[in-house]
């Protein structure tokens, strides 16, 4: 399998006309070939066509050859691995390591759902058998299941080459769904996300499946993205970037003449908090936990931990030393494009400037490009409650270490907070206080996921997972883009009254295997 420079619509390799994109080495700047040339409103055209017109019949499909097909793409990737790797590490400056267990995530994830397709439990069905006798009026026979939206338009995660991207979550819950999906391939890993799309082309065909269940466009700008989402054939939309992203895109789907959902993730700052008990006993441990998930990655995960919440305590400082301690040692790493990195400077320096801020510690320097010094903040509470713009995401090492005066004042930042995509309680078991009630409570509201005693970077990919929350961590909070829940974004229930039974949906009949409620139970 090559790197071609180009575009994927159905079974067609396609070039683009549009001005041209390359993949970038950030650790040395150069730029990689080959030349993407971006797509056009033809292309879009066309591959919306195509996914319009395999919908039908994919959405249709057993449930055994849907499984299958997303096994093979797994299986796909896993005979292309090394080139996958090999140019994944050039566009983003990802170690082999980290790179290799993310492609094992992505194959994970493709094979989850292949499992969950089989299982059939996503389709949600529920009989109401007829009662002809009741009165005063009979019940009609009623059948549900859940039925897909229609092909989705992805866009590529810039901060995870595989498993955000080409064949990421989005793709492959969609595509358990029974979507047809129209992948925007992110600027940053052009080169990676060609070798993806192949792969999942070539599954497409051995599957013989309709050749717009995949397309693959490319563009810089907004120009595709926003033609992509503005196409009536498009009936959703899976996005992992920006807040600005994000919210542009919801804009041109609800002014739509028929409005679609978006299910963006966009921005949190997910707050630790360290707990008076777990200070005290456990101050080292602690602070060599949250300094390496600071790190992590460049920070450069959406779960970064970007706030330390902590009451005023003897121990505090001592611990706060080791944190400075910890963060200055630290070893300068490439982040994953120059976009990136000149956001994270951009994001440090502004709270550099910040007048009720603190600069406690950044890492050691380094001459080569976009590399990441992480820095640490401090500020006071009232400080932090006065100026929303200390909320802001900070997308790198970079981390605001909040001291507050009582638990009070720790609730009332608290309720300040947007929505996170997660939030961290840090305890022993003498914190275990009404005081942690009242917190969780709060948290409840504002999270999609609530840690104890860990730390949030690393998203387990399986059935009870969320990441989500509400604005502006996702734009829909009822939902998870990890994890098995994530295909219910892509279905709607639609019921069947009265139905001869040789009309009805295989999944309907009573002789059907899958799992089903019938008269509540």
């Amino acid at each position: 399998m090559t790197i071609a420079g180009n575009m994927i619509i159905g079974q067609e390799l396609v070039k683009g006309s549009k001005k041209a994109i390359y993949g970038i080495n950030p650790a040395t700047g150069e730029n990689l070939e080959p030349a993407y040339l971006g797509g056009s409103a033809q292309e879009v055209e066309r591959a919306c066509a195509l996914a319009d017109q395999a919908f039908d019949v994919y959405r249709e499909t057993d449930l055994e050859t849907r499984a299958k097909f997303l096994g093979q793409i797994a299986a796909n990737l896993a005979a292309n691995g090394p080139a996958i790797i090999e140019r994944a590490g050039l566009e983003s400056g990802l170690p082999k390591a980290r790179l290799e267990g993310e492609l094992g995530r992505t194959m994970n994830q493709l094979k989850l759902f292949a499992e969950e397709v089989r299982a059939g439990r996503w389709l949600g069905v529920k009989i109401d058998t007829a009662i002809p006798e009741r009165t005063p009026l009979p019940r009609s026979d009623l059948r549900l299941r859940h039925i897909p939206l229609g092909p989705v338009a992805v866009f590529g995660a810039s901060n995870f080459p595989l498993a955000f991207s080409v064949a990421g979550g989005d793709t492959a819950s969609a595509l358990a769904a029974g979507c047809p999906v129209v992948v925007k391939g992110h600027s940053a890993h052009p080169g990676t996300s060609e070798l993806v799309g192949k792969a999942i082309q070539a599954a497409v065909k051995s599957s013989g499946l309709p050749e717009g269940t995949f397309s693959l466009l490319f563009g810089s700008g907004a120009d595709i993205g926003s033609a992509l989402v503005a196409d009536s054939r498009i009936k959703a939309v899976g996005f992992t970037g920006s807040r600005s992203g994000g919210v542009a895109l919801m804009k041109i789907a609800a002014e739509r003449a028929e409005p679609i959902p978006v299910y963006a993730e966009m921005s949190s700052i997910n707050p630790v908090y360290l707990l008076p008990e777990a200070l005290k006993n456990r101050a080292e441990s602690i602070a060599t936990g949250f300094v390496n998930s600071m790190l992590m990655g460049s920070g450069q995960f959406c779960t970064n931990p970007g706030l330390l919440i902590v009451k005023e305590a003897p121990e505090l400082d001592g611990f706060v030393r080791k944190v400075v301690d910890l963060v200055r040692a630290a070893n300068p790493t490439t982040m994953l494009t120059p976009g990136i990195h000149q956001a994270f400077e951009s994001g440090v320096e502004k709270l550099s400037g910040n007048a009720n801020v603190d600069l406690l510690a950044q890492a050691q320097g380094s001459s080569g490009p976009n590399q990441c010094r992480a820095r640490l903040f401090s500020t006071s509470a009232q400080a932090f409650l006065k100026d929303h713009a200390l909320r802001d995401e900070v997308f790198g090492s970079s981390s605001l270490i909040i001291r507050c005066k009582t638990d009070e004042e720790i609730l009332e930042l608290t309720r300040s907070l947007e929505g996170q995509l997660t939030a961290t309680v840090l305890m022993d078991q003498a914190d275990n206080t009404a005081f942690v009630k009242k917190l969780l409570s709060i948290l409840e509201r504002k999270v999609g996921r609530i840690l104890f005693n860990g730390y949030p970077t690393g998203v387990e990919v399986c059935h009870a997972m969320v990441h989500g929350g509400p604005f502006p961590a996702t734009s829909d909070s009822r939902t998870t883009s990890v994890g098995t829940e994530a295909i219910w974004r892509f279905l709607r229930p639609i019921c069947y009254q009265d139905f001869p039974s040789d009309l009805l949906p295989e999944a309907l009949k009573d002789q059907s295997p899958v799992p089903k409620l019938v008269n509540g139970k």
